[in-house]
């Protein structure tokens, strides 16, 4: 046994491994294996089963599986594409093996009756059952090689990094573990009432499974080894989420004091002033927000709210519930047309309060930005609303009691940890609420947001009308600008969004600029506006400003307007591809109209051909306006880390869990993350290690 056998698994370094260099290393790393363990735990993302061969003859189109047969015939092409055929067959049939990258010694090696043995998807082609670029060997009848007693793992890899190589990273590190034993952090009396196998025995059956395990099992994720696993990581998971919610409220925050019954409060003046009642979801989430501000621990919220919902309202008056108890607010918005919207928003509202409001971007410099950054300093401006440009290091607080952050998955963990490090003054924290228009399916929350409480704003203001949903051919488009003009010659107003704002034949979308141009041409005596991302800040404020006055007729836009902006004269919605955006992304979209009293309309004007699982999707926007039930369906088809955006949230990449098909086990799972943490602190810790290398970070969000 070698030293580095005795040395724990999470000490060792993959350099310290055979055959891993400096170049090994970094590639590694960027899979953010830094360890042995690390390797251990770098679990397959399927098998194949080449412990067993297919006659030809017996292959389904699309099957997966290992052939033997007798080469027939080996040529090259060069008409058109470059390409290698081989024909082989045996007693049920013959197939032919398409090689589309290849070298004249390949091309040698495949000798007329030699004997080939290949790995691959079949497909049915013109004549003759085909397989592309198999895995293969080439061998004579009397140098048949065994077939494999295991099961073929496949690893999630990155460029310069073959399976084959996997496989022997792997070989190295179930040989350590042969001669060391692997801690066992879950609790026995857990594993013995789920019966699970050890840690040991299952790490090995997943790397290395036997020939007898189901194949189905494995992939469905139903194998006792992997339900174990499963479960492991999945506690990991709520474990850390647990950690970094003890860690806020670890610390000290400003209290707000129950006003008397006779103290007309800021909230209630704000109340008292509006055209309109709260709806009673409204109600009971700003009563919800009180009860935490009035604790002296950090609140840590999560309002879901749908579009329309009236978020920003409820984030009003929890700000001046700070404001009252004499501290500052910030608001962080994505984008600096949501962070103007909600800018102007909180202006009027708190206009007869005496409250100044300071809004800061990234496009606010010299003078300006320095008499702005100064009104924060001081505590002269009580509401601040901003980009990402209030966590840059020249904007301090002179006392933050609260941070509101919009949109919460359009921000990096660092940006938020940023932010409420800004209010971190004396052990004393500001209070967090974060808000999202993007409903968040509760097995999603349940593991992304397990940090935070959750208050769910499920009712619309009355007045609200339903937005009708049409799929349109883009053939058709002379149709859909028609209808434009005559809504228009009606005095209503027309979105057209794009998906890109430069030309790309690849995706097949149409540029904003481009859009601009040919609907201004096509609608001669209507004012065409053009709005996107790369504009100045001054600029999208006029065109907005226009657009909310009647002076633009139809605005062209990117995604910027997804969220925040309210023009209530809007009743048409053109989206164009649609299937390039998610289903909760367009059901953002779609809320921008429907505002007003006008019948509304959303035109998904989607380019031919549609694929049928396309159609299918979409036509979940036309059946459906429930936030809730969109979210879910955009969950099932993209995962969660496209719903959430999974590099930005700090959502763990999961290595064997998933939380959509697994999704059963998480209220276990948070019941055993409890008890892990009151009777064994120090294995929960562990644990955290074991599955996710990058936890400290969040650890101190």
């Amino acid at each position: 046994m070698t030293a580095e056998q005795h040395k724990p698994l999470y000490e060792m370094s993959t350099l310290e491994l055979k055959g891993v260099g400096l170049s090994l290393s970094e590639k590694l790393a960027k899979l953010g294996i830094h360890t042995a363990q690390d390797l251990l735990f770098h679990l397959p993302l399927h098998y194949q089963d080449r412990t067993r061969l297919v006659p030809i003859g017996h292959l389904q189109n699309g099957q997966k599986a290992l052939i033997q047969g007798t080469i027939q015939q080996c040529e090259m092409n060069f008409s058109g594409k470059k390409l290698l055929t081989c024909s082989i067959s045996d007693a049920t049939g013959l197939l032919q093996c398409r090689f589309f990258h290849f070298t004249a010694s390949q091309k040698n090696q495949m000798a007329v009756g030699k004997l080939m043995r290949c790995f691959g998807e079949a497909r049915f082609g013109k004549i003759h059952l085909q397989m592309v670029h198999p895995d293969y060997q080439i061998f004579d009848e009397d140098q048949i090689p065994l077939l494999p007693q295991t099961l073929n793992a496949v690893y999630p890899t990155t460029e310069g990094i073959s399976q084959k190589r996997w496989q022997q990273l792997i070989a190295q590190i179930l040989d350590v573990i042969s001669h060391q034993s692997l801690e066992e952090l879950l609790p026995q009396k857990l594993l013995k009432h789920f019966s699970f196998p050890n840690l040991e025995h299952s790490l090995k059956m997943l790397h290395l499974p036997d020939c007898e395990h189901s194949l189905y099992a494995l992939e469905s994720g139903q194998n006792r080894a992997q339900q174990r696993l499963i479960f492991e990581e999945l506690m990991a998971h709520q474990v850390s989420m647990r950690r970094v919610r003890q860690n806020v409220k670890s610390h000290q925050a400003l209290c707000c004091y129950r006003q008397s019954a006779n103290h007309l409060s800021l909230t209630k003046q704000l109340i008292t002033s509006l055209p309109f009642q709260l709806t009673a979801a409204q109600t009971r989430v700003v009563k919800e927000i009180r009860q935490d501000l009035m604790q002296n621990q950090p609140m840590l919220r999560l309002i879901q709210g749908d579009v329309g919902s009236g978020k920003t309202l409820v984030a009003a008056l929890s700000a001046l519930m700070m404001i009252e108890a004499g501290a500052q607010v910030a608001l962080m918005a994505p984008t600096e047309i949501l962070a103007e919207q909600h800018g102007m928003s909180f202006k009027s509202w708190f206009k007869g309060l005496n409250i100044e409001v300071a809004w800061l971007s990234g496009q606010h410099k010299g003078k300006q930005r320095t008499e702005i950054e100064e009104s924060i300093a001081s505590g002269q401006a009580r509401m601040i609303v901003g980009t990402h440009a209030l966590f840059q290091k020249s904007v301090s607080f002179l006392e933050l009691g609260l941070v509101i952050i919009d949109e919460q998955h359009k921000f990096g963990v660092h940006q938020r940890l940023a932010l409420k490090e800004k209010g971190n003054v004396a052990n004393q924290v500001p209070h967090q609420l974060i808000m999202t228009a993007t409903p968040i399916p509760r097995t999603l929350a349940m593991t992304a947001y397990a940090d935070l409480d959750t208050s769910i704003i499920d009712e619309l203001p009355p007045g609200r009308t339903p937005v009708q949903t049409v799929l349109v051919s883009d053939h058709r488009r002379d149709e859909v600008i028609e209808r434009i003009r005559k809504g228009c010659q009606q005095g209503r107003q027309a979105y057209w969004v794009c998906t890109l704002i430069e030309e790309s034949e690849a995706l097949q979308c149409q540029a904003a600029e481009v859009a601009c141009e040919m609907l201004s041409e096509s609608l001669q005596g209507l004012s065409v506006g053009l709005i996107h991302g790369r504009m100045k800040a001054d600029q999208k404020e006029n065109i907005m400003s226009d657009f909310k006055k009647g002076d633009i007729d139809v605005l062209v836009a990117t995604t910027v307007i997804e969220v925040g902006v309210d023009v209530p004269n809007a009743s048409l919605m053109v989206i164009e591809n649609p299937e390039r955006l998610g289903l909760a992304q367009l059901h953002q979209l779609r809320g921008r109209v429907g505002r007003g009293i006008a019948e509304s309309h959303c035109v998904l004007l989607y380019h031919m051909p549609l694929s049928l699982k396309g159609k299918q999707r979409l036509s979940v926007l036309r059946e459906t306006s429930d936030g809730f039930k969109i979210a879910e369906k955009d969950l099932e088809i993209r995962g969660p880390g496209e719903v959430l955006g999974t590099r930005q949230t700090g959502l763990a990449n999961f290595k064997i869990a998933d939380i959509i098909r697994d999704q059963q086990l998480i209220p276990l799972v948070q019941e055993w993350a409890d008890l892990l943490l009151q009777e064994q602190p120090e294995a929960a810790e562990k644990l955290v290690k074991r599955w996710l290398w990058n936890a400290e970070q969040y650890a101190q969000v």
